[in-house]
Order: structure tokens, then C-alpha cells, then sequence
């Protein structure tokens, strides 16, 4: 379920927030307008949309079935047959069995979606995040087939969709990326020379990956040559795609990540940074907004460097461009996330702004919503996602069902969930439960929040990661702002709470 405080309180408190910052970020030319943009001058253009065929599961479908209920706009929701008993299925005004449980039969099946669809009488399609969300084949396919793809158009995906190709398109731009191999490497030898020259260790890495899958951290040539097959297995069975490129692994940097939009007119605005340096085997664990690590100057650069490119190439629609940023605050890119985020929901609590009514909004054509005099960052959000996983036995998922379920609320908390009491978490799919966002005034009040909403949830049937949360958000290093995105791979969790 989803309750929200913080982010929605009097605008005389939000004055009075310490960390009330307005973003500055200027750009010349047709991106870098002061004006708003009236949508009822582009109504010729735009696609109404009066029903969304949701192509996901979980929370991020619960999330986009609200977005779509309070724009009076209806929803399909389409699910599997182990989801015939979730809570999109029981929200969204109609909903279709698309398949068995497998996510390749039923999430990832196009035909049996596009089938849905057209029987529905849809006219637009939300892939969510994960799944088909990046795919460029099925964006073109829901082009061809007169439905409107919730997202960057089909040329735009399969630009970024090669990790490896985005590299070398954005070192040709000017860019910084990290050293490492021009494209995906064709052989082990070929990884082992590229290594050599660069330096280890060195992260091999899916071509088109995300989520942390495909990624193995090298450090020495025998290690390469032992992990080089596991890598390319894991991204095969991932993605379909075995394509593995090599970059030099950077130690002690932090991830910092810039969201933002751009709308038909090739105007782009960036929405403020997060940062995300929390992570276990590549994989987001806490997120934040503002990053509390970066200097104003850097806000700033990246915020430009992220809107200049994704005006450069084309991109429409909301998506976030990826940082690392070293301990001299030297800033690399890493990639381009083209679909909404799973901690999207930090950025909309320190700026009011419902990024999912936005892609909703672009893709029927309309210009942006907001200009860049109205985004305003206020106080500070985090949020922590609540995994059914057990960290005492390395992080093994846990399934089971929820005999007692009772959510955190309360001041400056947001609840983004798709379970409930009786619900029977499946072996099936991401272990994903909840996201719990926290706002404050400062980060001392979002974190205190956090601490107090963790304490307050209540979750038995599964195992779940809220104990290790529990810890990081009590550790030192966290609380002093300046984490890097190896630590709880470093010293575990334990040590990091000690």
C-alpha cells in the first residue's frame, strides 16, 4: 500500500526547512527555456490516453495504477498465474492472465501482452522497470501496432541499451567514462590484454546488463579467466545477450545518479541528483536525495552533463543518467537507465513533482509540466528497499506467506508496496517486498524516520533485509554521508555496524 507525509505538508513549513534548495542548473537553446510551456499550445500533437495497459508486476505496477487512477485514466493490469491473487490484479479496473509463472511466458512474452492490449482497447502501454521496460524491440512493436510506448522511443533504447556501445558514443562526446575496452570484448585473451593495460582490478560487465547481473570483479588475470564464464552465463540468462565489455574497477567512489526529462520539443530538465552508494554485489540497497556527499559545483556539473547529453542523442521521456564519483570528486559516466527508477520515489518527495504522470503526460506528447524556475529540493529523502532475503545466510531469498503485515506510517513517511496480509511471496521473481521512503527537513530528520518507520514494520512469514538496514542506518560511516559503493561488499554489515 502507499501512504505519503514529508514531501506533502504547508509550503510555510517547507520555508522553514533547513535544506530547502532550489536547482540552477541553466541551459542555452531550445532545452534551456525560462518560460512554462503551455501544454493546450501542442494539443494538435498530442495522443490522448484514455486507458494504460500496465506490462509489470509488483509495487511499480500498484504505482502506476494509482498514477493512472488520479489522472482519470484506466488500467489493465496483466499478470501471471502465480500473480492471479496480487494486489494489481485487484486495483486496476480490468486485468488479464498473460501466462504461467515463468516471467519469460507471461512478462516478457510480447505476443501474449500485445494481445492484452489490443484486447483491452488500450491505448498506451507502461513497461515499468525490468522485464521489457529497456526493450527496443517491443517499443517498435507497440509503435507498428498504433499503441503508445510509456518511454524513450525504440531509437533511442537500442542506442542505450548496449552498455558497451554507450560507452564509446559518450567518450566520443566528451563524456568521462571509466578506462576500459572501446565495445564488448571477443574472447577471454582479448579481456586478458585489454586488463593488463588498464590495470586491475577491472569489473567485467553485460553489455546489456542492469541491476548488478553480468558483473564480476576481477582482480588478478586468473581470476578473470575463472569468472569471464560466469559472467557471460549470468548475462545470457539475463538478458539474452552473453556480450561481456571490461572496464577498470574504481575503488572508494560513490554512485550519483541525475534524473531527468525531456519532452517532444527537445527541451531537457534535470530533477536533481540521488545517491546510491549503498549497494551489495552491484545492487541498490538505500538511496537518498539530495546526495549528501557531493559539493554544489558537482551537483551542478552533472546535472549538466546529464541533460546535454540526453538532448545530444535524442532521448524523450523521464530516464537517469549514472555517475561514479572519486575520492578527488573526479565524476565518470557508467549508463543510461532509459525507464523510471526504483528509487524514483526520493526524487518526487524533495520536489513534489509525480514522475510517473510525467512519462504518462510526454509520452502522449505533451511539453513538460514544469519549468526550471519551479523545481525546488526540499529537506532530504531516503528510502530503503525491503527485500525478502536473509542477510545472515548471504542474502538467500526467502519465500513464504505474510501471516502478519503491518506497515510503518506516520509524519515524512511514504509506503510503495504491493503486498498484504495472506499474500504468498513467490519464488518466481525479484525479491522486491516494499519501499520504505523517509522525508525530513535535513537528513538527520529523514534518517531518524527511517530508523522509527523500520522499527515500526512488522513482517512475519519471511525473512526479510530490515535488520541489516537497521544496522547501515546506524553505523558511523553512514550517518557521516561519505559511503562507497564496495563497503558493505568490503566489511560486511556486521563490521559496519560495529
Amino acid at each position: 500500500m502507499q501512504s505519503c507525509g514529508g514531501r506533502w505538508r504547508t509550503d510555510s513549513e517547507a520555508s522553514r526547512g533547513p535544506s530547502r534548495r532550489r536547482h540552477q542548473h541553466r541551459h542555452g537553446g531550445r532545452h534551456g527555456r525560462k518560460r512554462l510551456f503551455d501544454r493546450t499550445r501542442v494539443a494538435a500533437l498530442v495522443t490522448p490516453i484514455e486507458k494504460v495497459l500496465i506490462a509489470n508486476r509488483g509495487e511499480i505496477a500498484v504505482r502506476v495504477i494509482r498514477a493512472c487512477r488520479e489522472l482519470g485514466i484506466q488500467s489493465v493490469a496483466v499478470y501471471s498465474e502465480a500473480d492471479a491473487h496480487s494486489l494489481p490484479v485487484h486495483l486496476a479496473d480490468e486485468a488479464i492472465c498473460i501466462g504461467p509463472a515463468n516471467a519469460r511466458e507471461s512478462y516478457m512474452n510480447i505476443p501474449a501482452i500485445m494481445s492484452a492490449a489490443l484486447l483491452s482497447g488500450a491505448q498506451a502501454i507502461h513497461p515499468g522497470y525490468g522485464f521489457l521496460s529497456e526493450n527496443a524491440d517491443f517499443a517498435e512493436v507497440c509503435k507498428d501496432h498504433g499503441l503508445v510506448f510509456i518511454g524513450p522511443p525504440p531509437e533511442v533504447l537500442r542506442l542505450f541499451h548496449d552498455k558497451a556501445q554507450t560507452r564509446v558514443d559518450m567518450k566520443r562526446a566528451g563524456m568521462p567514462v571509466i578506462p576500459g575496452s572501446d565495445g564488448p570484448v571477443r574472447s577471454v585473451a582479448e579481456a586478458l590484454r585489454i586488463a593488463e593495460a588498464i590495470g586491475y582490478p577491472v569489473m567485467l560487465k553485460a553489455k546489456a546488463g542492469g541491476g548488478g547481473r553480468g558483473m564480476r570483479k576481477a582482480i588478478s588475470p586468473s581470476e578473470l579467466q575463472r569468472l569471464w564464464a560466469q559472467a557471460a552465463s549470468e548475462a545470457r540468462a539475463s538478458f539474452g545477450d552473453d556480450g561481456i565489455y571490461v572496464e577498470r574497477c574504481l575503488e572508494g567512489v560513490r554512485h550519483v545518479e541525475a534524473q531527468i526529462a525531456v519532452d517532444e520539443s527537445g527541451r531537457g530538465i534535470c530533477l536533481g541528483e540521488r545517491e546510491c552508494s549503498i549497494q551489495r554485489r552491484n545492487q541498490k540497497m538505500i538511496e537518498e536525495a539530495p546526495s549528501a556527499s557531493i559539493s554544489e559545483s558537482l551537483r551542478q556539473d552533472i546535472a549538466k552533463l546529464a541533460v546535454d547529453a540526453a538532448v545530444r542523442s535524442g532521448y524523450r521521456n523521464v530516464g537517469t543518467f549514472e555517475f561514479l564519483v572519486d575520492a578527488q570528486n573526479k565524476t565518470y559516466f557508467i549508463e543510461v537507465n532509459s525507464r523510471i527508477q526504483v528509487e524514483h520515489t526520493v526524487t518526487e518527495m524533495t520536489t513534489g513533482m509525480d514522475l510517473v504522470k510525467e512519462q504518462i503526460a510526454l509520452a502522449s506528447g505533451e511539453l513538460l509540466s514544469f519549468s526550471e524556475e519551479q523545481i525546488w529540493v526540499h529537506g532530504h529523502a531516503i528510502e530503503c528497499r525491503i527485500n525478502a532475503e536473509d542477510a545472515e545466510a548471504n542474502f538467500a531469498p526467502s519465500t513464504g506467506v505474510l501471516t502478519s503485515w503491518l506497515p510503518p506510517a506516520g509524519p515524512g513517511i511514504r509506503f510503495d508496496s504491493h503486498c498484504f496480509q495472506g499474500y504468498e511471496v513467490p519464488p518466481y521473481y525479484d525479491s522486491l517486498l516494499a519501499k520504505v521512503i523517509a522525508w525530513g527537513r535535513d537528513r538527520h530528520e529523514a534518517v531518524a524516520r527511517m530508523q522509527r518507520a523500520l522499527d515500526e514494520f512488522t513482517i512475519v512469514g519471511v525473512t526479510t533485509n530490515i535488520p541489516a538496514h537497521k544496522k547501515i542506518l546506524a553505523s558511523d560511516l553512514f550517518r557521516s554521508g561519505q559511503v562507497t559503493t564496495h563497503l558493505i561488499d568490503t566489511v560486511g554489515v556486521d563490521a559496519l555496524a560495529g
